[in-house]
């Protein structure tokens, strides 16, 4: 198993406010479910790919925890780095004592024997500010199809509950994927809806940059098309091509960064997208 340093301890640590604190009684909110997503990638056999594992619906009050699991097909592909998304960058990691190189927020374990990644982010502030409130990528994955892959195989991104302990030396094994807060005594569990991705063996579609709509030009309309997939995904989804065209910036992820510099584009305040 491939680990980030000491990542035993940081996840053990870090999941002190979910699950693997039971003592406190758990409170399901009521109506308030967290989508998470896996973007759908295209790679050649023997060639590099990454894949966008996405929150949205994230309920007002914020995310104080999150643990979950990302499963592949370890036949085709392999994983070899994971990177935190913006979400992520709430400022908790500055103000939280319990955040440390050795003991990030973000954190993960990649496990290709078992086609395998862990993944949790965590913060013991009590003070919301500095909990995930945006949606958006919450972290991506890199790696590389296996150079046998067939052409046309697919590998699905699904998502599973995290393998570890409900808490550390209770013997009982988690069954759920995590997402909540602690409010006083009161463990707060939101629900989750999954939308699984995948990786297709192929030769990737290129597309136009900044043509998020994809309709063949880039104009204001991909700026506005992009605004509306951040403000109400299920209505306006972005393409994975569509994604791949809106990601202006080049920050791995669609915001409305993209939007503004679309705009800048299109009013000769800037004379290229990159």
């Amino acid at each position: 198993m491939k680990t980030k340093k000491i990542v035993v301890g940081a996840i053990a640590a870090s999941m002190l406010s979910l699950s693997v604190c039971s003592v406190a009684p758990a409170v399901f909110a009521a109506g308030e479910t967290v989508q998470i997503s896996a973007s759908e990638e295209t790679a050649k056999a023997g060639e590099e790919f990454t894949v966008k594992i996405s929150l949205a619906d994230i309920p007002s009050t914020g995310i104080a925890g999150i643990d979950f699991a990302v499963k592949f097909d370890n036949t085709i592909l392999s994983i070899d780095s994971v990177k935190a998304g913006t979400i992520t960058e709430t400022g908790a990691s500055g103000k939280d004592p319990s955040s440390s190189d050795s003991a990030p927020l973000f954190d993960y374990t990649i496990d290709n024997n078992n086609g395998i990644v862990g993944l949790v982010w965590n913060t013991m502030l009590e003070e919301s500010t500095y909990w995930i409130k945006n949606d958006g990528v919450f972290c991506t994955l890199s790696g590389k199809v296996s150079g046998s892959a067939a052409n046309g195989a697919v590998s699905k991104i699904e998502f599973v509950p995290f393998t570890r302990e409900t808490r550390p030396g209770s013997g009982s094994n988690n069954d759920a994927i995590s997402i909540g807060y602690l409010d006083g005594d009161a463990q707060v569990e939101y629900g989750s809806s999954l939308k699984s991705g995948s990786v297709t063996v192929g030769t990737p579609i290129t597309g136009l940059r900044g043509d998020a709509n994809e309709d063949g030009t880039v104009n204001m309309a991909d700026a506005v098309f992009i605004m509306q997939s951040i403000g109400n995904p299920d209505k306006y989804k972005l393409s994975a091509t569509g994604e791949a065209n809106a990601d202006v910036d080049g920050s791995g992820d669609v915001t409305n960064k993209d939007a503004l510099r679309i705009q800048q584009y299109k009013l000769n305040l800037i004379t290229e997208l990159d």
